[in-house]
């Protein structure tokens, strides 16, 4: 009889040495590569299994909320209580069952689940002995507003918690949000990342991993939603849910909710499954049209509280919505473009611009940086006459971006600065109105465009900051006309940073920032001028409906000699030290489950390196 030998599981260095036998240097090499330097994409099932906290996890979690509360009870510091708030009508029992079940799994156990039925007939019987638990029959539907209301009165903690009838909350729901509000004691609002799950709550996809508290990203879309909580004495000055906006009761809501609230927090957690069924909003946005018309009106309502004065529209996508602002003057803009030869892309640059605007209170300052060539100088002569308002300045001394629009920018007399490549191509039908109406607003700084390369894919969508190492455009190749993440590429938003390319900024945060910093020549400059705008309070705002094509480097060319590498390097090492706080604190326009390593806000592999291992 044969003795079978045993087989011992093979080490990773022989695994190795196989692939490289089997399939060759290059791709062994690239295989690694690819492993430990960020390029290969994880799923959101391999994410999740990583990510999940551990039963170990959940039961420490456990065990401080119990050292929490007795502290409390030897008169230490309170703990937060919340009441859950969910609406009942018509609930399948085993979505209902799934609800609870979730509820009385968490960690943190200080909750109360509030719930208050218009069911035709009482769900009561399916409700479990818990003296957490609290439950109204309403004899009568109320609609989501008025039953969501009535599940409101009945809460009395601190903080309320609003989840949907049919759907899961993550056992550490409760305890994120406690945990946050331990170190910011004056948080009104706070909201989690979520995902769907399918009907028997198994499995689970479409993560959408959110910003930070973003205030023009919510103007143009509900991306808080789930899981939200609010502190119950803010919810009740609101008034609760609105049945005037039906269908967008929440996002109604939370408009009014964080118009006064103190502090806005975000936990960048999956603390919320949104399960997707036939009746579902969550599987078809579509199936319910009347709900678009009343986020629309809820933004507008928001506007109206305000005072201010712009008109909403609808986006591409059901849910997605645009806003114009509306200006009361026209105050003198200055255009600013920076040339070396190339006359003909600068006029195209400049004839497209005349061509996508009404808008007559310009002046051109064109810096011309040691062009040669003849014909530069007779085009130059020939826009003068043609095109009112423009000035000619030199500027003689060696290539330097930020110098040459510091210079250019002495010059203006204008309150807004339009700083312009010259190879820009506009596409947008009233380019000078889509960057001034939104930066006359009293609190942004700077407006930034969309730019497509020549072959209508993405060239800029906005700057994150660490991506790629320092900082990085978003989207940067896909398709003119995809969505991308959650649709936030055409998505106006608060951001980081844009790129200089296509960028407005007032002139007195121009001049109270300083311009741009003069060592980062040729890198890094723009989003260096972001940082300070942000820096002394301003608001970056990226919006998406202006749009130019840019074709990029035309005039400066490539990066690619030793002694332009060697310079980029530099500035890029110059950048790191000076923004080394910021860098490390990251993006808080991203997401910290969202990769570095691309441009396409996808999941962030489990072996990306840190910012922090990069930077030594």
């Amino acid at each position: 009889m044969e003795v079978q030998k045993e087989r011992r599981p093979k080490s990773l260095l022989t695994k190795t040495i196989l692939y490289f036998k089997k399939n060759g240097a290059k791709k062994g090499f690239k295989k690694i590569h690819n492993k430990f330097f960020r390029l290969e994409t994880v799923s959101y099932e391999k994410w999740r299994k990583g990510a999940l906290p551990s039963a170990w996890e959940l039961e420490q979690q456990r065990k401080t909320s119990s050292i929490w509360q007795r502290e409390e009870k030897a008169g230490g510091r309170s703990c937060v209580r919340f009441s859950i708030v969910v609406p009942l009508y018509g609930t399948p029992p085993e979505y209902l069952e799934a609800l609870i079940a979730s509820v009385q799994a968490q960690t943190y156990g200080l909750w109360q689940l509030c719930l208050a039925d218009g069911s035709e007939k009482p769900l009561q019987e399916l409700i479990p002995a818990d003296e957490r638990i609290s439950y109204r029959y309403l004899e009568g539907n109320r609609g989501i507003a008025g039953n969501t209301n009535a599940a409101l009165l009945m809460a009395q903690g601190d903080f309320v918690v609003f989840a949907d009838h049919d759907d899961i909350l993550a056992p550490d729901a409760l305890y994120s949000f406690a945990e946050l509000l331990r170190e910011h004691e004056d948080m009104d609002v706070i909201y989690s990342d979520e995902d769907k799950t399918d009907k028997k709550g198994k499995k689970f996809y479409d993560p959408h991993f959110k910003p930070d508290f973003n205030e023009d990203l919510l103007r143009s879309v509900n991306y808080i939603c789930h899981l939200l909580a609010v502190r119950r004495s803010l919810a009740l000055e609101t008034g609760g849910f609105s049945a005037d906006f039906d269908g967008a009761q929440d996002y109604d809501f939370i408009f009014r909710c964080t118009e006064k609230a103190r502090e806005i927090g975000h936990v960048p957690k999956i603390l919320y499954h949104w399960r997707c069924h036939s009746a579902s909003t969550s599987k078809d946005p579509e199936s319910k049209s009347y709900a678009f018309d009343a986020g629309q009106r809820a933004i507008e309502a928001h506007y109206r509280r305000l005072g201010v004065r712009a008109s909403v529209g609808r986006g591409l996508r059901p849910g997605m919505y645009v806003t114009h602002y509306e200006r009361e003057r026209d105050p003198l803009v200055s255009v600013i473009i920076p040339t070396k030869d190339h006359w003909e892309d600068l006029d195209r640059t400049i004839r497209s611009v005349l061509a996508h605007t009404s808008y007559t209170n310009l002046e051109w300052i064109i810096v011309e940086n040691n062009s040669t060539e003849d014909a530069t100088f007779a085009y130059y002569e020939r826009l003068k006459r043609e095109v009112p308002g423009v000035r000619l300045i030199t500027w003689e001394g060696a290539f330097n971006y930020s110098a040459i629009n510091n210079y250019g920018a002495s010059f203006a007399r204008g309150e807004y600065l339009w700083l312009l490549n010259n190879d820009l191509e506009m596409i947008t039908t009233d380019c000078v109105d889509e960057l001034l109406s939104p930066c006359m607003r009293p609190e942004i700084g700077i407006v930034g465009a969309r730019l497509y390369y020549g072959d209508d894919t993405i060239q800029h969508a906005g700057v994150i900051v660490r991506l790629g190492g320092v900082a990085g455009h978003a989207f940067v190749g896909q398709p003119r006309y995809d969505c991308g993440y959650m649709g936030r590429d055409w998505l106006t938003q608060r951001l980081s940073a844009v790129t200089a390319a296509c960028l407005m900024i007032k002139k007195e945060v121009f001049d109270q920032i300083g311009g741009f910093s003069e060592d980062l020549a040729v890198a890094f400059n723009d989003v260096d001028l972001c940082l300070k705008a942000g820096e002394a309070g301003w608001g970056i705002l990226y919006n998406a409906q202006m749009e130019a094509y840019h074709y990029e480097s035309k005039t400066r060319g490539l990066e690619d000699t030793p002694e332009k590498i060697a310079r980029f390097n530099g500035e890029m090492d110059r950048f790191k030290e000076k923004w080394e706080e910021r860098l490390r604190a990251g993006d808080p326009y991203y997401n910290v489950n969202l990769t570095l390593a691309r441009n396409d806000f996808t999941l962030r592999n489990p072996y990306e390196i840190d910012y922090e291992q990069r930077v030594k």
